[in-house]
């Protein structure tokens, strides 16, 4: 649940690997750790700040299903309003899981969950995987006098990174 609505969970299963939006699921430890030491947009993240992040966003944990053990390989989050906005954030694939396409079946499963259908704006930032994005319609902002950002300094970390 995201404020006061209820959210589906959904499953999507893929060669071996299994994508679940169910929070108790999550791998939170995990998560926290490639984002507070591997990523560069949340380096150094705080335990408390992903765990609050995860309360208030749909999330999407991927998992490798080849061993019976269903082990946490990747993770999405979205925030939105389910009505008119989405801001997709804390993408990745673990390192070793990369150049198998579970990234782009990731951002697929992301576009087609029940709850963000009919959107009217996606928003992400990121540094290095424009062409990643761009394979599913993302592009530069093409009014970019019109974004704006508040850039809060807490605990050394950027929120707007």
């Amino acid at each position: 649940m995201v404020g006061s609505q209820t959210l589906s969970h959904q499953k999507f299963r893929h060669d071996g690997f299994l994508i679940n939006t169910d929070p108790a699921k999550l791998e939170v430890d995990m998560v926290h750790r490639y984002l507070a030491h591997e990523s560069y947009w949340a380096r150094g993240i705080a335990s408390e700040t992903v765990d609050r992040s995860l309360k208030n966003s749909i999330c999407f944990g991927v998992y490798d299903c080849s061993q019976n053990n269903d082990m946490q390989i990747g993770f999405a989050r979205v925030i939105s309003d389910c009505s008119s906005f989405a801001y997709l954030a804390d993408l990745f694939i673990l390192p070793r899981y990369r150049g198998q396409g579970l990234g782009k079946w990731l951002i697929s499963c992301i576009l087609a969950h029940n709850d963000l259908q009919g959107l009217r704006k996606w928003a992400l930032n990121t540094r290095d995987a424009h062409g990643l994005y761009e394979r599913f319609g993302f592009l530069l902002n093409p009014e970019p006098d019109t974004y704006m950002v508040y850039h809060v300094q807490h605990q050394g970390i950027s929120s707007a990174e």
